[in-house]
């Protein structure tokens, strides 16, 4: 079983539910991401799931000032 490290280290991605395309998608962040030591996966934290069968879940990396804000 792997190792859960991520109560004492900020989180490296958002997790977000996009509904839409282009400029007209409405993003919403339901979690979080941390990358596992070996770089090879993640382990996800979401504090909502989404319902419905439309949108979908996209995974991005923090950004220094996204990172300093959690």
């Amino acid at each position: 079983m792997a190792k859960q490290e991520t109560s004492n280290r900020k989180p490296t991605h958002s997790v977000y539910h996009v509904r839409g395309d282009g400029e007209s998608a409405f993003w919403t962040k339901i979690g979080a991401g941390w990358m596992h030591e070996d770089q090879q996966g993640l382990n996800l934290s979401l504090d909502l799931m989404p319902v419905t069968g439309t949108g979908r879940l996209v995974i991005r990396v923090n950004k220094a000032e996204d990172a300093a804000s959690e």
